[in-house]
């Protein structure tokens, strides 16, 4: 009998230690969003992409050379067609820069232009600049583990603080394992889906597993869409002091 309740109490405490190792194995929304930003962007990085920007009766391409350095520095830079060499974006933090070659002039946008299509696509000024203000101004929340070719599948909603200066009602994001962001679904403040960016063809790029392709889809205008097509990437690279300046955007020296 002695020997049976001894039995029973081992079984029991291996019970609750193997609860409470699962309660601790919970993994946090806000972290894997995190690293998930951090993970794409890394300490610094340049990467040759074009974006096709696709309408029923039109298509148009792009080419270009993209630069970051933390979260809070990127610099886009226009190389083809030719009708578009020069023309670049600079984010610095908050601030938001545009350079035209035609009227050769550095325009600053307002914060109110930030959601506005980046050069007539349907990326926003602040999807190109790939900006973190997701992590801060958005609560988050796990809601569902799913599979995604043999990984695991974070689905985790994102509402906006109630002071945040945010257009979204909400944001679904679909985070691998291996924190490669596979889709973002962007909600209006009525809960209607307004749009959708989905990842695709994951490569290996300076060494690491890297999205190559990312769609952006208007929910309701299914004919339109804007890709983002990246053909080289390299990350933790040396960065130029000037190059995250005015005078850089205006005066290109790479």
């Amino acid at each position: 009998m002695l020997r049976y309740k001894r039995y029973m109490i081992s079984f029991f405490l291996l019970l609750l230690l193997s609860m409470s190792h699962s309660a601790f194995a919970q993994p946090d929304a806000r972290s894997i969003i995190q690293s998930s930003i951090d993970y794409y962007r890394d300490k610094s990085s340049y990467s040759v992409a074009e974006m096709v920007i696709h309408r029923p009766d039109w298509e148009r391409t792009m080419k270009m050379k993209v630069w970051t350095q933390g979260v809070d520095k990127s610099l886009v830079r226009i190389i083809a067609p030719k009708k578009d060499i020069g023309n670049g974006t600079l984010v610095l933090g908050d601030d938001m820069w545009s350079y035209t070659p035609k009227i050769n002039r550095v325009i600053k946008l307002p914060s109110s232009m930030s959601h506005q299509g980046w050069m007539g696509s349907d990326f926003s000024n602040n999807d190109v600049a790939k900006a973190d203000d997701l992590v801060d101004k958005f609560t988050h929340t796990l809601v569902d583990t799913q599979k995604h070719e043999g990984m695991d599948l974070y689905i985790i909603e994102s509402v906006p603080h109630e002071d945040a200066p945010v257009v979204w009602g909400k944001e679904i994001i679909k985070v691998r394992e291996d924190l490669l962001m596979i889709e973002q679904e962007f909600y209006d403040q009525d809960n209607q889906l307004v749009k959708k960016l989905t990842s695709s063809d994951i490569k290996l790029m300076s060494g690491k597993l890297t999205v190559s392709t990312q769609r952006m889809q208007k929910a309701d205008k299914p004919k339109e869409w804007t890709e983002f097509r990246l053909f080289e990437a390299e990350y933790a690279v040396t960065v130029p002091k000037n190059m995250f300046t005015l005078s850089n955007l205006r005066n290109p020296r790479r």
